[in-house]
């Protein structure tokens, strides 16, 4: 356009005081603050969802896994589907757990709902919540002796040990079989 002539520096920073500019857009806001409200009405209606596997965890695995398992996490997996399901389990029980990791995840799924824990990992360490795990059943009490019949029994078979720590295991394992013999032989 070679009739209009550019203003000078003076006119341009008059033009710009002059006219009100556009507002900066504001971002959308969250979509967790506007989902809150009905994922509680949701939860309030069909559930706690993972966070109820902590509370009831002897309900839905049973007592005996209960004391050596606890929920970890249930995290879903990255292009959706069943999530993994996250459990410590305490010392060498994790072989046990295993193979029962199929009768757990349909526990679990059965409690959550179908498809909501397609895989399970086992963390072996120890339980963070010992205290529950005592009021399940688990006794840290000592058991009675032995009669003395029985320890001297135990003693003389394990007499021909090579070492002190072999006869020491030895004993220690004869005490254990004879406290859980269900029949009185």
């Amino acid at each position: 356009m070679p009739g209009r002539r550019l203003p000078s520096i003076a006119e341009a920073a008059e033009i710009l005081a002059r006219r009100r500019t556009r507002p900066a857009r504001r971002a959308a806001p969250a979509a967790g603050r506007s989902l809150a409200p009905v994922l509680k009405a949701l939860d309030a209606r069909f559930g706690q969802g993972p966070g109820a596997l902590h509370a009831r965890w002897t309900e839905i695995v049973g007592a005996d896994l209960a004391r050596r398992t606890e929920p970890v996490r249930l995290s879903p997996p990255r292009g959706g589907g069943p999530g993994v399901l996250e459990i410590r389990v305490a010392g060498p029980s994790a072989t046990l757990i295993q193979h029962r990791s199929a009768e757990i995840l349909d526990r679990v799924n059965l409690f959550l709902g179908a498809g909501a824990a397609g895989r399970l990992r086992v963390v072996q360490g120890p339980l963070r919540n010992p205290v529950a795990n005592l009021r399940q059943g688990v006794s840290r009490r000592r058991p009675p002796p032995l009669d003395a019949a029985v320890e001297a029994a135990l003693d003389v078979a394990a007499a021909p040990a090579r070492t002190d720590r072999l006869r020491a295991a030895l004993v220690d394992l004869g005490r254990s079989v004879h406290r859980n013999r269900t029949d009185p032989a």
